[in-house]
């Protein structure tokens, strides 16, 4: 196992609709509840386990059928869950994901499980032949700051970017990001900007990250060095289906990638097509076939 993920797995409970509510607005959903695995650290460890990777996940699910679901899913995928443990009396964790036309989806989450990961069990899960670790913040930052204490080399999904603020782990988690991983959105609230057009990706070596990544959806993503030079690589134009798990597909092959040897632009290159590769079909895992498109032909 040369890459740990390190956070969440959720039931996604998803609706689609013709558009999102407003405050106090109730929308009727276009079809029917679909239940999909998810939690960004589970997706992006499928999305790394599918494409190739030696990949470990270190997380916990609830003592029901979703939990028993997503470990499935997970060894389905060839991922490790050796670090993968049950919180006994307590329900795996569940994001309500709606979906509007074009794919634009909106998640609340409700962690569960995930709650209950703890600093030790995150630090021990970095064995000696893991050469990157991936974290996000859908668990605790407590259990995020030992992973990236312990971690040769440390990725950050700062999702949700919320998290971070005030928190007296950001300093350690963002000071050990090589490289710090975020879309617009995030990297507005991180640099404490009120618009995202406010914010610059060089910009994000100010909080003393190693380098960054900014996510631009269809435009592909911004690379920053740590010279702090801006790169943009774009993605190829697909049409979109379901946005859902787009930027975990990304995290997870650049995961893979920078475990494999890949320089960050490099590895960033492999990024942006599976995310695009995962837009095209519904769910917030990279599916199997999704893969095999990805890998053709550069493999």
């Amino acid at each position: 196992m040369t890459l740990l993920v390190v956070g969440s797995a959720n039931a996604d409970l998803v609706v689609r609709v013709a558009r999102h509510p407003g405050p106090g607005e109730t929308v009727l959903g276009a079809a029917d509840l679909v239940v999909h695995p998810g939690g960004k650290g589970a997706n992006q460890a499928v999305a790394a386990g599918r494409l190739g990777a030696r990949v470990g996940f270190c997380g916990k699910v609830g003592d029901d059928a979703h939990g028993e679901r997503l470990a499935a899913v997970l060894r389905d995928a060839g991922v490790d869950t050796a670090a993968l443990s049950v919180a006994e009396g307590v329900p795996t964790g569940v994001a309500l994901v709606t979906v509007a036309e074009g794919g634009e989806n909106t998640i609340v989450v409700a962690p569960g499980a995930n709650a209950r990961l703890t600093a030790r069990e995150a630090a021990e899960a970095v064995g000696p032949r893991v050469r990157v670790v991936s974290a996000q913040c859908e668990v605790p930052l407590a259990a995020v700051r030992a992973a990236a204490l312990a971690a040769p080399r440390f990725v950050l999904n700062a999702s949700p970017a919320e998290a971070l603020a005030g928190a007296e782990e950001a300093a350690d988690v963002l000071g050990r990001a090589d490289p710090l991983v975020v879309n617009e959105h995030e990297m507005a609230v991180l640099l404490g900007r009120g618009e995202a057009g406010e914010a610059r990706p060089e910009d994000l070596l100010r909080l003393g990250v190693r380098s960054a990544v900014v996510t631009l959806g269809a435009a592909g993503a911004v690379v920053v060095g740590p010279d702090g030079v801006a790169v943009l690589v774009p993605a190829p134009a697909v049409e979109a289906v379901d946005t859902t798990g787009a930027g975990d597909a990304f995290t997870g092959a650049l995961a893979w990638r920078l475990a494999e040897g890949d320089a960050l632009p490099d590895a960033v290159g492999w990024a942006v097509r599976a995310g695009a590769a995962a837009v095209q079909e519904p769910g917030a895992h990279l599916s199997s076939t999704a893969c095999g498109k990805l890998l053709g032909p550069r493999s």
